[in-house]
């Protein structure tokens, strides 16, 4: 318990960083995001109309104490601003709407990519020397190096524009309207494999190579010889005794994928033209859309310190000795 309350403490600070060092940010870039809005519009208007607009804005002449204090008062409220590329849409609701986009595909494609290549590494470990030992490692090597937008590129124009197996943009078809019936939901599976396809082949040939090492090095411990002189059974020695502890270098990784999961594969959803957190980065980016900017960044924040707070509980599950002092 003295464990859990330690991480947990130590990830309600990590959150309360991340979301100062987010307000401080905005403040310290040059611009009046009320100008901003103006300027794209080329509109003259008066100071009033310019004084309302900065207060949807949150642009204040306070103390800045005082707005430190409105800021966090919003942020827990869920009221993060208006977004300057989809003015007056706030960016609570923007991101309400693209976030389960970027979970379904990214998470979804992580997790396999994840999974398969940790599973294969432990079968090319476990029988090192053989010939899927010399395949696997090789063809990993290789697509652990693709960037996600090349391959993407290439898996796009050859089955999707060349020979027409799957669509090249989009979630779904413009034709349909989003439900929960089968017609639209096989019509988002459908626009989904092309995207996820690139993510995990740009992504399981890391994880097999990781996992292929980590065991072999497990492989060589006393309490794997130990058990194998006692005649433990294959797929025991196997998972139970090397592979629970070579999976542990592995966790850090995995909570880091998962927590940059909701910042979406940026480059694969603007070559999709998925409609993720990824691609309303780019838009904001684009169109120096500071309110949007900031509540993605403190997403993919809050995201990153919450998956490394379930693995570490996790870790200290599978290994007590990570626990410190809670383990005596």
């Amino acid at each position: 318990m003295r464990f859990i309350l330690r991480r947990l403490g130590f990830l309600l600070l990590s959150l309360w960083a991340a979301a100062t060092i987010n307000f401080v940010l905005p403040r310290l870039m040059p611009g009046n995001p009320a100008i901003l809005m103006i300027g794209r519009f080329k509109g003259q208007i008066s100071p009033q109309a310019l004084h309302a607009l900065e207060l949807q804005f949150g642009v204040t002449h306070t103390p800045l104490w005082s707005q430190y204090l409105t800021y966090l008062n919003n942020l827990v409220h869920g009221q993060w601003g208006l977004s300057l590329t989809y003015y007056p849409v706030p960016v609570s609701k923007i991101i309400a709407e693209s976030l389960p986009w970027t979970v379904g595909l990214v998470g979804v494609a992580t997790v396999l990519s994840v999974f398969i290549g940790v599973m294969m590494g432990i079968w090319t470990a476990w029988h090192r020397g053989g010939k899927w030992d010399a395949i696997l490692p090789t063809v990993s090597t290789f697509t652990a190096a693709l960037p996600y937008f090349w391959l993407a590129l290439i898996l796009l124009y050859l089955l999707g524009y060349l020979w027409h197996w799957f669509p090249m943009a989009h979630a779904y078809s413009s034709s349909l309207t989003p439900s929960w019936s089968f017609a639209f939901i096989s019509n988002m599976l459908y626009h989904a494999i092309l995207p996820a396809l690139t993510i995990i082949i740009s992504s399981i040939g890391g994880w097999l190579l990781g996992m292929r090492n980590n065991m072999v090095q497990t492989l060589g411990e006393d309490y794997v010889l130990f058990g194998e002189a006692r005649g433990l059974k294959s797929n025991r020695l196997m998972f139970q005794y090397a592979a629970r502890n070579a999976i542990l270098p592995s966790m850090t990784g995995f909570a880091m994928a998962i927590g940059f999961v909701v910042g979406g594969a940026l480059l694969t959803e603007v070559v999709f033209s998925y409609p993720g957190l990824g691609y309303q980065l780019l838009a904001a980016v684009q169109n120096e859309d500071y309110p949007l900017m900031q509540g993605l960044f403190l997403i993919i924040a809050f995201s990153v310190l919450v998956a490394n707070f379930l693995v570490e509980l996790l870790y200290g599950k599978l290994d007590p000795r990570t626990r410190g002092g809670a383990s005596h």
